[in-house]
């Protein structure tokens, strides 16, 4: 079903891929959109147990295409030095395919806009909660839930590590 990666020497290993989906703080969720156009935007996002989660406002582009079509695929860049002498990027990438979806039940929803709020504002649980609860039936959290999920290193990386 899903095309395994070309360059198989750059796959990083399932351990050093979910080391970067946790380290990121934003990436790229793209969404089959309006008109057949693919339809791609930057996410602040947590990740968790081959599941990642977005928060999002009740309506829009973003909800409407994943509500035609439960197909995503989310891409992070952990890494990126350009080589200008070689014409190459030194780059450590993420890309993730699967199935998104709202999540209605509210506790599955306060427990993704928990982890969410954690990562990005540690430390600041009482203020959290405030604006959790100030938010929470004005927001949709998703869940893409991760069926195939790949890490690759540029070539010159991998070379790098190679000569260590």
């Amino acid at each position: 079903m899903f095309r395994e990666m070309r360059r198989i020497k750059q796959l990083l290993s399932n351990e050093e891929t979910e080391e970067i989906l946790c380290a990121c703080k934003s990436g790229t969720l793209a969404l089959s959109g309006d008109d057949g156009y693919p339809y791609a935007v930057p996410m602040s996002y947590v990740y968790e147990n081959g599941k990642i989660y977005f928060h999002s406002s009740l309506s829009g582009h973003k909800i409407d295409a994943l509500k035609k079509c439960g197909k995503a695929s989310f891409c992070v860049i952990a890494e990126d030095n350009i080589l200008p002498e070689k014409f190459t990027t030194v780059y450590v990438s993420v890309i993730a395919f699967g199935q998104i979806r709202i999540i209605t039940d509210n506790n599955e929803k306060r427990k993704a806009i928990t982890l969410l709020s954690d990562k990005y504002s540690p430390n600041l649980e009482t203020e959290r909660e405030k604006e959790i609860n100030g938010s929470f039936e004005r927001m949709h959290m998703l869940e893409l839930t991760i069926e195939h999920m790949t890490g690759k290193e540029g070539i010159e990386r991998t070379r790098m590590r190679e000569n260590k």
